[in-house]
């Protein structure tokens, strides 16, 4: 064969690529349609019916060289980066996502920001137990420099014999303390029909694990406008995670902090697995702050500061932390709580090398 018939295959080849090329893409553009009707009318994106017919037609039609298995692994491939493509403009129209809004959300808590140049500490006890109680951490972090206060007054616990929070009274006792002090409250809210109560006591609402997926509050939380943190759930996925801050914002709400505390794997050593990873995707995937729960996160004491110092070398926007003045007698999470000595301990260590507020 010579030179010239190869030149003149080649160049056919070139021109078949350019059709083929041309035919892929106007195969996404209707599949992209198809895809925006389902999304209109809530139908799932994958139907593996039809998948399956569309491979037994074209392998019908099939008249080699190649063989079926081969057409069928070529037009599997197709569909899978058609399907993909779904997935990232859907993903382009998260309101939380990077690729929608390339500059830092900074979530102003009143005066005091989260996010942007400075590291925050958000700290307090596991729950209120007692306005002097809550005082004597007030006063100590107020001496610190310490802004954010947080304290459970609804408290999801795994038994139901277990200290279940103050209520509506927990959050008053908040709001006086920290007024008396000049801090600003974090709570976890756990009904819908307390957003609205509880916006008169807190200024941040706190959203905690086991309702990451709690749709209905999380609706009832973007109706308002109050900052929410938004703890990832003990099992879920990063997608799942920022799914659920997408239901916020997508009702208004855009100032949402995410909050890493760890998920659960078959580790006994530590309460939970902080999973350092979150930090630095979150952060690409999206323009929200994040803080890292080292607390709950591995439930340990003993290794607060390495962990902390992890999370903010990897990028966090700050850090959450429970603090008593008294552990051993704390009414919830006394084995993973610091005392207020070792809470001015920790914050002075990290500010040898974190500017942190």
């Amino acid at each position: 064969m010579s030179h010239q018939q190869i030149e003149k295959l080649r160049q056919k080849l070139d021109d078949i690529n350019l059709q083929l090329l041309r035919i892929i893409n106007e195969r996404a553009s209707v599949v992209k349609e198809i895809g925006e009707i389902k999304k209109r009318y809530g139908v799932q994106k994958f139907d593996p019916i039809r998948e399956k017919d569309m491979l037994e037609r074209i392998v019908e039609h099939n008249e080699g060289p190649f063989d079926d298995n081969t057409v069928r692994h070529l037009f599997k491939q197709i569909f899978k980066a058609s399907l993909s493509l779904l997935e990232d403009d859907h993903k382009k129209a998260l309101l939380v996502s990077r690729k929608r809004q390339s500059k830092d959300t900074v979530v102003m808590v009143g005066d005091f920001p989260v996010g942007g140049e400075r590291n925050v500490m958000v700290a307090g006890p596991c729950s209120v137990e007692s306005e002097e109680q809550v005082r004597q951490v007030a006063q100590t972090m107020s001496k610190l420099g310490i802004r954010l206060i947080r304290g459970g007054a609804y408290k999801p616990r795994t038994s139901p014999y277990d200290f279940q929070g103050l209520g509506e009274e927990g959050l008053k006792i908040l709001r006086r303390v920290a007024d008396e002090f000049g801090l600003k409250v974090v709570s976890e809210i756990v009904h819908p029909a307390d957003i609205e109560m509880a916006t008169q006591y807190v200024d941040v609402i706190q959203i905690g694990a086991r309702n990451m997926q709690n749709f209905e509050l999380l609706k009832a939380a973007g109706s308002v406008r109050k900052p929410v943190l938004l703890k990832r759930g003990l099992a879920a996925t990063l997608e799942e995670f920022l799914f659920a801050a997408e239901y916020i914002v997508s009702r208004g709400n855009t100032q949402v902090i995410l909050c890493e505390r760890g998920i659960r794997t078959y580790e006994k050593w530590t309460r939970n697995t902080l999973d350092i990873s979150a930090v630095p995707i979150l952060k690409q995937e999206s323009h929200l702050p994040v803080l890292v729960d080292i607390s709950h996160s591995t439930g340990r004491r003993d290794i607060l500061l390495p962990i902390a110092k992890a999370a903010l070398a990897a990028g966090a926007d700050g850090i959450m932390v429970e603090a008593h003045p008294e552990p051993s007698v704390a009414l919830s999470d006394a084995g993973q709580q610091i005392n207020l000595n070792q809470l001015e301990e920790l914050l002075m260590q990290l500010r040898q090398t974190y500017d942190l507020v």
